[in-house]
């Protein structure tokens, strides 16, 4: 570790954060690789540690010979204060090197409401905020995740756009880089060739246009850029790189455990979920790579906890054969198995059994909305009866405690609804009192989660209005008015950071001048309660003309020009235009192993879904 940075360190509160030298980090000699990848995540240490997308690339980059990839965080307050006073920049783990010496800055943001982040880690690497001012060829600052299907709110500030999987389109463009970097070529022709990789999006190849009323006009191609930029999606993962070993930090994080993908996508087709319909088509890993891979992540980081990892772990077609294949040496070893996404309507008897051997923590449902009604509107394909269904047997396998996910604010929402949430909770009250078997003295809770729906780009309710933070404040305490036991615990999310998020995750090109000036000002951390600024936010958005509730309280009609109908992440816009119809009228459509409904991702894969119906 450089001496500026081991004077500071020990100055702050978790140093562990900021030393690097964990267990299978890797370090290799700057001077014998031609790619150096700082890969950055724009929160604090122990969430990013947490992230599965950035164990998967830092493994990856690292297994060719002539990259290294390193590892950067956000500091927290106290260590950025000392490393401006003491002139320490932002470094990368590995090598305590500054990022600016880097070839490659990747930013993965799985919140909008991290941007801030991101322009303070740039600013604090010494770095130009704004894309057009970096004008050398390196570093490449490039951006991927969730919130990278509409990038439009942050175009002005990265250089390339990852769209999907990263696993074959980051490979691409970092042997792109080696190529022009061998060569001289300047920035601007490095970016003519990164528009034709697949998955790769230049936002300065770009050009946006307003309306007098504020909506887009258009968003032209340049310089021969594709009118249509189309998402990176994996066709095997049975044959796709994994790690064999995370690196193990040497303090707490989040989700501190080994961590096995089981498969990418989903069959339901719930309305309001993001991840649902961008992720797809549905692909699975097999039971045999599933077992192998965890087997070598448990050896190799010494962890005595193995989550799986999907959308739905329920919803892999060979649940209960994987769940036995794994029982057989977990339970062996002592080691716990989680699994953190279960289905309400395919938690069978069989299903508990297995779990029952192998865990007994609280188990986790998403019911989502509180009647049947509007469970029918948003297509999560549940009612009430395999809800309770699913409790009951729960209850029967020793488990005395629930946690229930639900929404607000969600289309055509009335008070009926809410009250719903609190009906169904109690009644899954009642259903454990009623149980013989139970554990005479031992109460049961059930806790209820309620965060407020935003519709997002990609679903069947992008065009939706947003809930107005007066409704969305009169429910939740209507919803707390309306229960009356003990047993049930009541936790709802804020409502102005809904507000932002939702102007972000909908926004353009228009709102960087607000996240720049918001930063400006002070505001970084902002998906933290205790620290975000919102009366910055506003002032932001007041210098800058511009009124938030343009983009989050109107309905969007179907002819409207959306700032990310120019990426294509495989399901088609026709399909969700006829989904969010359905919506309305409060019809369902099926699960994509009961009928293919023709979103149209499995072209993304030659055709390949694991979701479709087979002969």
């Amino acid at each position: 570790m450089k001496s500026s940075i081991e004077k500071i360190i020990q100055h702050v509160q978790k140093p562990g954060r900021y030393i690097g030298g964990e267990l299978n980090s890797v370090i290799k000699d700057k001077n014998t690789v031609d790619i150096r990848y700082a890969f950055c995540f724009p929160d604090l240490y122990e969430i990013g540690m947490s992230h599965l997308g950035m164990k998967i690339l830092y493994s990856l980059v690292n297994s060719f010979g002539w990259a290294w990839c390193e590892r950067v965080f956000a500091p927290d307050n106290d260590m950025e204060e000392l490393m401006r006073a003491n002139g320490v920049p932002l470094y990368a783990l590995e090598s305590g090197d500054s990022i600016s010496e880097f070839d490659i800055i990747g930013f993965t943001l799985m919140f909008e409401l991290s941007y801030t982040n991101m322009l303070n880690m740039l600013d604090l690497a010494g770095l130009g905020i704004f894309a057009r001012e970096r004008e050398c060829l390196t570093p490449i600052v490039c951006c991927g995740g969730p919130c990278a299907c509409n990038p439009e709110p942050i175009a002005d500030f990265v250089d390339i756009v990852f769209l999907g999987d990263g696993e074959e389109s980051t490979t691409a463009v970092l042997k792109l880089l080696r190529e022009c970097k061998a060569k001289g070529c300047t920035k601007g022709e490095f970016l003519l060739k990164a528009k034709d990789i697949q998955g790769v999006y230049v936002p300065s190849l770009y050009k946006d246009e307003y309306y007098e009323n504020g909506m887009l006009k258009s968003l032209t191609p340049l310089k021969s850029a594709p009118a249509t930029v189309k998402k990176s999606a994996i066709y095997d993962l049975d044959n796709c790189f994994y790690p064999d070993k995370f690196v193990v930090p040497f303090i707490s994080i989040v989700h501190d455990r080994a961590v096995e993908e089981i498969f990418r996508g989903c069959i339901r087709g719930c309305r309001f979920c993001q991840a649902g319909f961008t992720y797809r088509p549905i692909r699975e890993k097999s039971v045999e790579t599933i077992n192998k891979q965890a087997r070598l992540l448990i050896e190799s980081t010494g962890y005595d906890e193995l989550s799986l990892c999907s959308l739905s772990t329920s919803d892999h077609s060979k649940a209960e054969q994987m769940l036995s294949t794994l029982a057989d040496w977990t339970a062996k070893d002592k080691i716990n198995l989680s699994l953190p996404s279960l289905r309400i309507d395919n938690f069978s008897p069989q299903l508990a059994e297995k779990l029952s051997l192998i865990k007994k923590s609280g188990l986790t449902f998403a019911p989502e909305a509180g009647t049947q009604r509007l469970r029918d509107v948003i297509n999560k394909n549940i009612t009430e009866q395999e809800v309770l269904a699913s409790c009951k047997t729960a209850f029967d396998k020793g488990w005395s405690s629930v946690k229930l996910y639900f929404m607000m604010g969600l289309p055509t929402e009335t008070m009926a609804d809410i009250e719903g949430i609190s009906d169904l909770a109690q009644k899954i009250v009642d259903l454990y009192y009623a149980n013989e078997t139970r554990k005479k003295g031992v109460p049961p809770l059930v806790s209820v989660s309620c965060s407020s729906f935003i519709p997002k780009p990609f679903t069947p309710f992008q065009w939706c209005a947003q809930d107005s933070e007066e409704n969305l404040a009169e429910k939740q305490h209507r919803l707390l008015e309306y229960t009356k036991s003990r047993k049930i615990k009541i936790a709802y999310h804020e409502t102005y950071v809904s507000l932002l998020e939702g102007v972000l995750a909908r926004g353009d090109r228009r709102l960087s001048a607000v996240i720049y000036d918001a930063w400006k000002m002070g505001c970084k951390f902002d998906s933290w309660s205790d620290k975000l600024k919102f009366e910055l936010w506003l002032k932001a958005f007041e210098i800058n003309g511009i009124d938030p509730y343009f983009y989050t309280s109107r309905e969007r009609k179907f002819d409207e020009l959306l700032p990310w109908d120019h990426l294509d992440f495989g399901v088609s816009r026709r399909f969700l235009e006829s989904e969010y119809l359905k919506a309305q009228k409060g019809k369902t459509t099926p699960s994509c192993r009961i009928k293919c409904a023709g979103c149209g991702a499995d072209k993304l894969c030659k055709g390949q879904c694991d979701g479709r119906i087979k002969a």
